[in-house]
């Protein structure tokens, strides 16, 4: 049993297709069948249903297959913490974003970064929140920068900024005349949310004391279709302050921002990784960057024992 066909199994696991696993291991077909076909003899069970449309792994296949992730994971520490010796700042990471954090906060953060760590690379995907906690358990992503709370086991969790709500309200609703608008206000209001899946759903919820909304709701895929809607009228909605415009007075494109009466209506956003990851140093120097260099509207949260 080796290393490379343990990630024969993992891919195959991943993709349910021969092709497409021989393609993201580098090989052929036929030598990825055959470091199959060996693991399973050498096991003397068979690992996959081959029967089906999408190649599936059987009972005992998926508890091997979650062993093996496990093992290619410690072999890739090994290797990182070798690595970490000569620079730890000279390397590639993976980085998850939540999609309503991502393209408001990315620019401010990757110039910093540039600044303090110009030899350090970071890859960029943009997922929500389920999604970027298993990627992160499966060792796909090594980090994820996201909304807390996270009640995930496993993880280091380092708060990096709290960043406030504001009201999004038509120009001319009424609303808008105010200094401030009270979260009972704004809760009688026709809500605009996110869609299921999105963790800033579920804040906006939270925050404006809903359980759920009663009847016909409208669902946007993103804040920008948020802010759409928004503007031609539709009802009105919770926006990060990161995705606000500077001046938070300011009227643009039909919509205008103003502050909420409660002081504690707020997200903070963390980094997040795995608490075996190879990359700790790397990973806590990038989290110290961004904690101290932040974008205005935001500031640090307080500091934990």
């Amino acid at each position: 049993m080796t290393l490379q066909e343990l990630r024969y199994l993992v891919a195959l696991a991943d993709t349910g297709h021969f092709g497409q696993a021989a393609e993201a291991c580098f090989v052929s077909q036929s030598t990825l069948s055959t470091g199959l076909k060996k693991l399973e003899d050498y096991l003397g069970t068979v690992l996959f249903d081959r029967s089906l449309k999408r190649i599936t792994p059987t009972p005992i296949g998926r508890e091997i297959v979650e062993s093996a992730r496990l093992i290619l994971q410690e072999a890739e520490r090994i290797r990182e913490l070798a690595r970490c010796a000569q620079d730890p700042m000279d390397r590639t990471v993976q980085v998850g974003i939540i999609p309503t954090l991502g393209p408001y906060y990315l620019p401010h953060a990757l110039m910093r970064v540039r600044e303090a760590y110009p030899r350090l690379r970071l890859l960029l995907r943009e997922v929500m929140t389920p999604q970027l906690l298993a990627q992160l358990h499966e060792g796909r992503l090594d980090a994820g920068l996201l909304a807390l709370p996270i009640e995930e086991e496993g993880l280091t969790l380092v708060p990096l900024f709290t960043e406030p709500f504001l009201a999004a309200l038509p120009a001319g609703h009424r609303l808008a005349k105010k200094a401030r608008v009270g979260l009972q206000e704004l809760g009688r209001e026709n809500l605009l949310l996110l869609e299921e899946g999105h963790c800033l759903r579920d804040q906006a919820l939270e925050v404006c004391g809903l359980d759920g909304l009663a009847g016909e709701e409208v669902r946007a895929t993103s804040l920008e279709t948020l802010r759409q809607m928004v503007g031609m009228g539709i009802g009105v909605t919770l926006m990060p302050r990161l995705a606000c415009p500077a001046d938070p007075r300011a009227v643009q494109d039909g919509v205008a921002v103003r502050p909420l009466a409660a002081p504690g209506a707020r997200r903070t956003i963390a980094l997040a990784w795995r608490r075996r990851t190879p990359y700790l140093e790397t990973l806590d120097r990038l989290a110290r960057i961004l904690r101290e260099r932040l974008p205005e509207g935001v500031r640090a949260p307080p500091q934990g024992p």
